[in-house]
Parts: C-alpha cells; sequence; structure tokens
C-alpha cells in the first residue's frame, strides 16, 4: 500500500524545521563526500566493483554510492534490514512501483532537467566519484512522513566522458527511527534490503579536512565506537541520515534492480 501525502501532515514541517532538517543533512553529506573523496583519491587502478576481502556479506557493485575506498571498514558503519522470504504479492508490489519510478525518471535522462527541477549534485567538483546523487531536499523532507515514488529523494547518476552524466537508478529514504514493518510497507523487504551509515567518527570542528587521517575516520573509517571517537577528538554519530534503498530500474537482471 502506497502512502497518501496530506496538507495538514506536510504544514507540520514549517519552514524553520525543513532548515533545520535541510541544514543538518548538508553538514552530514559534505564530511561524507570529502571522506569519500580522498578514499577515491587514494584507489588507484581499483574498480569499484572489486570486493575487499571479508566483510562485504552480499554486498556487490552498487555498493559504491559513497564511493568507500576503505571497504573493509564498511560493515563497520552500514546495518542492513533483514530480508524476509519472497512472495508473489510481494514482487507484484515491486514490479509496480518499478514501473511507477521509471516513468517519472525517463525525463531526468537529461541531468539538466533534474537540475532544473531541483535535483541538485553533491561536490561535482570531485571528479572521481562512480556515482553521484543529485538529491532534491524537499523530497527528502517529504519522505520523512509520506512516500511517493515518483518522487525518490536522490537520483543515482554516473559520470560520463566530457563532464556529463548518466542516468542509472534512484534512492528512496525514510526515517531513521522506523522499524522494518514500516520500511517492509514501503518498500518490500522479501524484495529489497535498507541500510543504514551507523557508528560514524567525523573528525573534530575546525579541523582542515585535507588534514585528517580518513582511514580512522568517516564512513569507512576504523574508529567506530563512541569512545575511541571521543579518544580521537572526534565527534561520533550512531546514525548518519535515516533508511536508504537504491533502485536501478533498467537492470535486465531482476536481482540487480533493488540491489544494495
Amino acid at each position: 500500500m502506497i502512502e497518501h501525502s496530506t496538507g495538514r501532515r506536510w504544514k507540520i514541517l514549517g519552514r524553520g524545521y525543513a532548515g533545520a532538517v535541510v541544514g543538518t543533512l548538508l553538514l552530514s553529506f559534505s564530511w561524507v563526500v570529502t571522506a569519500g573523496a580522498h578514499d577515491v583519491s587514494n584507489m588507484g587502478g581499483m574498480e569499484m566493483g572489486d570486493q575487499a576481502d571479508g566483510g562485504m556479506g552480499d554486498m556487490d557493485m552498487h555498493d559504491s554510492h559513497l564511493d568507500h575506498g576503505h571497504m573493509k571498514n564498511m560493515a563497520l558503519h552500514m546495518t542492513w534490514s533483514d530480508a524476509i522470504p519472497a512472495n508473489a504479492a510481494d514482487q507484484a508490489r515491486a514490479d509496480e512501483l518499478v514501473a511507477t519510478l521509471k516513468k517519472a525518471l525517463d525525463r531526468y535522462k537529461d541531468y539538466r532537467v533534474a537540475e532544473a527541477d531541483g535535483y541538485k549534485p553533491f561536490h561535482p567538483e570531485f571528479k572521481n566519484q562512480a556515482m553521484v546523487h543529485f538529491t532534491k531536499w524537499s523530497y527528502a523532507i517529504k519522505a520523512q512522513f509520506t512516500f511517493n515514488p515518483s518522487e525518490p529523494t536522490s537520483l543515482l547518476y554516473k559520470p560520463t566522458p566530457g563532464g556529463g552524466y548518466e542516468l542509472i537508478g534512484a534512492m528512496y529514504t525514510a526515517p531513521k527511527r522506523w522499524s522494518e514493518q514500516d520500511l517492509n510497507a514501503r518498500v518490500p523487504l522479501s524484495v529489497a534490503r535498507w541500510h543504514k551509515h551507523v557508528n560514524i567518527c567525523f573528525p573534530g570542528k575546525g579541523v582542515d579536512p585535507s588534514a585528517v587521517d580518513w582511514t580512522r575516520f568517516g564512513p569507512s573509517g576504523s574508529i567506530a565506537t563512541e569512545q575511541d571517537c571521543d579518544t580521537a577528538g572526534g565527534r561520533f554519530y550512531p546514525t548518519l541520515f535515516g533508511w536508504m534503498v537504491h533502485v536501478y530500474p533498467w537492470e535486465t537482471n531482476l536481482q540487480q534492480v533493488w540491489a544494495h
């Protein structure tokens, strides 16, 4: 069942609350992208689809959305929804979501149209990103309260030679407080696994990002406890952002459509 927005629920946000949410997300994501850009710059000839030994579980080539160079630490900072047994009803619901999304995304194959509609890329100056999120913050806020499969929080683009972008997918989001039952009502857990970024230590305020040891800090750093983060003079976030799920509607392999 798809949730429907109501005017009264939307109005409870208010400009002040919306601004605070956006500001927090922008600040946090700035640190994430900075860390990711550093990781990518040190990856050499490694392909984003390569898997480090151990700790990768069911993760695959699509798990590069934050460009984590130090993949061996990724398991320290990710939590996943549990899969439930497949069933025909869930698959039909997922197929309906994908069909709806495909129709909505068609116009955004031209990334300039997406930008004109309010989707903005994060740090496009980082040229080594394997995937760039174009995020629409009004949709990010709405997703905290309601779900419209035609309005994904982010569009996922692959950079192309010459400075362009190829649309490859989208990302839905949900509140970090949600239970798996809530997530299943939005996108069935028998088809997709939602994820959250957890236990992340960012450097202290005022620290020059270029001077940070990103093998220790950030979404792929070795620090994963509040105690170790405090000792290192950092700022600890038990959960960063909320739940997220990627969808690649043009994949011909059904197992890759809702890849992590």
